[in-house]
């Protein structure tokens, strides 16, 4: 086991930094101060700083002091989020978002600066045979940006051997951590179903073709496509979001439109889905003489954890929160994350850090009364500085 330096001198500065990041929330790929932030830190640490990658990316690398540190066979990345979410807070505290219609939702300001307690410790004590990719990645809801940042390069500028990141997670209590082979998260596309009918008077509807009955009606039997279409031991879940129709009340429209996300831990599952939606669509409105037209809109892949990577995280889980508090069954969760893009190029792992307060679960993501627990400020810069020890103790080819 590599011994790793005390974190509690930090622990004051961590909690200040993360609660700025909550009161200064930005929006993926307008994580310009949050960046800037980011890179201050990093480069008072001495590390050089790699800004702009995927738009607002920032990237910084340690090298160690062993004497295979510069092989670049002996790397590791490990990834944090930036960005907030459109989420009025209903928060009251202190650091409260001071910017109306977003907030920190999701937890990425604990999970950058989980991180950057990671790099500090790392640095504080460099004398580890390899090198550390720091990657703080931007536009992680809904943009894409792990991608992004790959198609600008990130791993041919910063090879790595491994990649590996953290997400708090509220279903479990501060102090536990879990991580599982295979799919922990899902994967997820977007869908559009346009129904175009013929509009006309709300007194008149015999000479119109009225899409809004027809778009609800699909709706409804969309929601048999998992119960009567999957295989009850798989995992879909199919949801419609958004219902867009009409402008006043006494005119039937033209066209109603159908928004909805998708989400499989695989890729036949998903395949199954998208040809139900497209068949129930197509059939349901020329039943009823209108069209119907389904787009689909490519999200984020299955987070697929690979097993090597993922039991070297839990051993170091273990090491970092005690073995009986370090979970490697955790169940997958049918949200999605882009991190599954980095697995789908290098191996690694992906694992949960427990977000809720007082040994109980804690208040859901992407909820308007979230908040990060500070209490795994210190507990994952532990676990950063660990794995990165630990991976390089290992004998590595």
């Amino acid at each position: 086991m590599q011994a790793s330096p005390d974190v509690t001198p930090y622990i004051g500065k961590l909690i200040q930094f993360r609660r700025d990041l909550h009161t200064h929330p930005e929006l993926k790929f307008e994580e310009t101060r949050t960046a800037g932030q980011v890179a201050a830190w990093l480069q008072a640490l001495g590390l050089p700083v790699h800004r702009g990658m995927g738009g607002t990316g920032v990237v910084a690398t340690l090298r160690g002091t062993g004497p295979d540190a510069g092989d670049p066979k002996r790397a590791i990345g490990l990834r944090a989020d930036m960005d907030a979410l459109p989420v009025q807070e209903l928060n009251q505290f202190g650091y409260a978002s001071a910017s109306p219609g977003l907030m920190h939702a999701c937890g990425h300001d604990g999970h950058t600066t989980m991180l950057l307690g990671g790099a500090t410790l790392l640095a504080q004590k460099p004398d580890f045979n390899g090198t550390v990719h720091f990657i703080f990645q931007p536009g992680e809801e809904g943009g894409a940006g792990a991608r992004k940042m790959m198609d600008d390069g990130l791993f041919e500028r910063f090879p790595v051997q491994a990649v590996f990141a953290l997400h708090n997670w509220p279903a479990l209590p501060a102090g536990q951590m879990g991580v599982r082979i295979g799919p922990i998260m899902a994967s997820a596309i977007r869908f559009e179903i346009r129904v175009r009918g013929k509009g006309g008077h709300a007194a008149q509807p015999h000479t119109t073709v009225d899409p809004i009955p027809v778009a609800c009606s699909i709706v409804g039997q969309l929601q048999t496509l998992v119960s009567r279409s999957v295989d009850p031991l798989d995992s879909a879940v199919l949801t419609v979001g958004k219902i867009e129709s009409g402008t006043v009340e006494n005119i039937i429209p033209n066209e109603a439109v159908i928004y909805g996300t998708c989400r499989t831990l695989g890729q036949a599952t998903l395949d199954l889905l998208v040809e139900g939606m497209e068949r129930i669509s197509t059939h349901v409105a020329q039943a009823h003489r209108a069209s119907a037209e389904v787009i689909i809109k490519p999200g984020y892949p299955t987070t697929v954890n690979h097993p090597e990577e993922a039991r070297f995280m839990n051993r170091v889980m273990g090491e970092v929160v005690g073995a009986g508090n370090a979970h490697f069954d955790v169940l997958p969760a049918m949200t999605a994350e882009d991190f599954g893009f980095m697995l789908e190029q290098v191996p690694g792992a992906y694992g949960f850090i427990g977000n809720g307060p007082d040994g109980k679960p804690g208040i859901n993501l992407h909820n308007a009364a979230y908040d990060f627990n500070d209490d795994n400020l210190g507990r994952g810069a532990t676990f950063w500085d660990r794995l990165a020890r630990e991976w390089f103790a290992q004998a590595r080819a």
